[in-house]
């Protein structure tokens, strides 16, 4: 990854807002791909290209010593929106259903809520649990690949589609997560 940060002419912050444009293409491409199934592929290559951008930003800055506070809050910032716009086009995209959907951002926003919070009180930013973003974004480059592969096998799990099982997922991992940040915070104060 050095070596790829190193030969990255862009600023971090183009690498930011770029990460955070396949962030939105790749909810578009959800939203609009259980009409138009190919698009599932191209949202999981949406997604592969934002982890990627999302993992160089930092790198690019630490390597060109431009790290800073202020970066990082963009960082954490460009993440949020970027999960919404992707867990958010899955949601309302008719693979899941409404509640699916609604649980499982709430869980990914909890995630993420928990961490930053353990941060604020000092206890530093809190990445562990059973599903970090990073997992989410891995699960989300190949999930969408299956779900094509079922779709045009006419293939469902249980009566739903795979791509209603990944949000039931995060919400239920999303959820245990956070509570798992919260106990980690907790036995911290102690």
């Amino acid at each position: 990854m050095d070596a790829l940060a190193n030969r990255i002419e862009m600023p971090p912050s183009v690498l930011s807002l770029l990460s955070l444009l396949c962030a939105f293409g790749a909810g578009v491409a959800f939203y609009v791909s259980l009409e138009q199934v190919w698009l599932l592929v191209a949202a999981a290559l949406l997604v592969s290209v934002n982890g990627l951008l999302d993992a160089l930003d930092g790198k690019v800055a630490r390597l060109r010593r431009l790290a800073s506070p202020r970066g990082d809050f963009i960082d954490h910032a460009v993440d949020r929106f970027a999960d919404v716009f992707i867990v958010g086009g899955v949601a309302v995209s008719g693979w899941t259903s409404p509640l699916a959907g609604v649980a499982a951002m709430a869980g990914m926003m909890l995630t993420s809520y928990m961490g930053t919070q353990a941060q604020a009180v000092g206890y530093g930013r809190e990445y562990s649990g059973i599903l970090g973003r990073a997992d989410r974004i891995a699960i989300l480059m190949v999930a969408p690949l299956v779900q094509a592969v079922l779709s045009w096998q006419g293939i469902d799990i249980f009566g739903e589609p795979l791509l209603h099982w990944v949000m039931v997922y995060f919400a239920i991992a999303g959820i245990a997560t956070a509570v798992q940040r919260v106990v980690l915070v907790l036995r911290w104060f102690k």
